[in-house]
């Protein structure tokens, strides 16, 4: 089953623009599609559009061949995993699985995914009793139970303390094993979504700016928007005449012979690494290095940008130049 959603046009009545603007996406049976971008860029609506919560101006949502544009959400075998874990309060888990379960279903398949989402040792506890992680398994196992073509998952693990995140993330990786169809992963966390995603796409302002191997987009990003986005810093933007030039943080080799000459203004330490901003008169260059590096505020020091890890972008428009 595929899912595809194609020139998809969406936004409230209220608004003069639309929330999403000719967004198409293609999802595969059997592949994770992580969206990612920053907050009020879209993503929440996309999903909710998908899912037939919202009205869609223009555009269509397809499920394999079939429309389901105008089906309503009931009807159209998506399942939507919320940002809260949106349980009902006064079942029990094994309750609210049950509740989720298609007619027909097995009778023995609330326990089977109780036990791969491990929540099965909280089957007859109340949501108020479960843990942030515990509670967000248990909806994601509802909404298995479901019996969906399709998953949406709205940033899953955006209420979790970081020490549950991983583990979760883990939970949320091997859905993969039970689950055949197309799953849409919404994150504003650009690790979350490179570790969850066969691919990646990058919404801003309602649109879709890049979209591919989560590897090539973070390395070679096809307008600045990306490049800018992407990255526990952003990628550091020079001017080149008619051109910017573009080049990560980590990719900048200090260089006491290196042509860009600059001094150290800044170094934040991070843990295992640093980061050093030089003021250059270029402009300001981060440059990530090892927190054993030693540098002073002030310090001259040279500055090399291997040519193979630099991007050239377009100055008018900001999109790539091949």
């Amino acid at each position: 089953m595929r899912l595809a959603t194609e020139a998809l046009v969406a936004g409230y009545a209220a608004r003069s623009t639309p929330a999403l603007d000719r967004v198409s996406i293609d999802v595969a049976a059997g592949k994770t599609l992580a969206v990612v971008g920053p907050s009020g860029a879209g993503k929440t609506t996309l999903l909710r559009a998908i899912a037939g919560l919202l009205p869609v101006r223009s555009g269509d949502v397809r499920l394999g061949s079939e429309s389901v544009a105008t089906l309503p959400p009931q009807d159209r075998r998506i399942a939507l995993v919320f940002q809260d874990d949106a349980l009902f309060s006064s079942m029990t888990v094994r309750q609210n699985l049950r509740f989720a379960q298609r007619r027909g279903s097995r009778e023995d398949a609330v326990a089977a995914t109780a036990t791969a989402l491990h929540v099965d040792k909280h089957l007859d506890r109340r949501p108020r009793h479960l843990s942030g992680g515990e509670r967000q398994r248990a909806s994601i196992a509802r909404a298995l139970l479901s019996d969906p073509l399709a998953l949406l998952l709205d940033e899953p693990l955006a209420h979790l303390d970081p020490s549950l995140r991983r583990s979760v993330r883990d939970e949320v990786i091997g859905v993969r094993q039970r689950f055949a169809g197309p799953i849409l992963y919404v994150t504003h966390d650009h690790v979350e979504a490179m570790s969850v995603g066969d691919a990646l796409a990058v919404l801003v302002e309602g649109r879709i700016e890049d979209v591919g191997e989560p590897q090539r987009v973070y390395d070679s990003p096809r307008t600045i928007a990306v490049a800018q986005f992407l990255g526990e810093r952003p990628m550091n933007l020079l001017s080149d005449g008619d051109a910017i030039v573009g080049i990560r943080p980590e990719h900048v080799q200090l260089d006491g012979d290196g042509a860009l000459r600059g001094r150290i203004a800044r170094r934040e330490p991070t843990g295992a690494d640093a980061y050093l901003e030089v003021a250059t008169q270029r402009g300001a260059v981060v440059v990530r290095v090892a927190a054993s590096r030693r540098a002073q505020i002030g310090e001259l020091v040279g500055l090399d940008l291997p040519a193979q890890h630099v991007r050239r972008f377009d100055r008018a428009t900001g999109i790539a130049l091949a």
